[in-house]
């Protein structure tokens, strides 16, 4: 993400803490911060990625939205046609 950072206090179980700190110890990561830092992403960029897939999810059931995509593909299906004609014979 950015390089800027915050310092902030988090309560987390003792057993998550306990967790993180033999990761630490056995050289897997460089520090707790580091870890939980990745730890966030990885969680923000799963849920950026659920949300991407519930849109696209709401879109496919959306007929008004189907018929559009139709309607563009037959617009530019003679473009599209051309352009592999001209790809297939340089």
């Amino acid at each position: 993400m950015g390089n800027a950072t915050v310092r902030t206090t988090l309560a987390i179980p003792a057993e998550l803490l306990a967790e993180t700190d033999r990761i630490v110890s056995e050289g897997k990561v460089r520090s707790r911060n580091q870890f939980i830092a990745q730890a966030l992403e990885h969680e923000i960029a799963a849920l950026k990625r659920a949300e991407i897939d519930a849109a696209l999810a709401e879109m496919a059931q959306d007929q008004e939205y189907q018929a559009e995509v139709l309607q563009i593909e037959r617009e530019f299906a003679n473009a599209s046609w051309e352009a592999l004609l001209l790809e297939e014979n340089p």
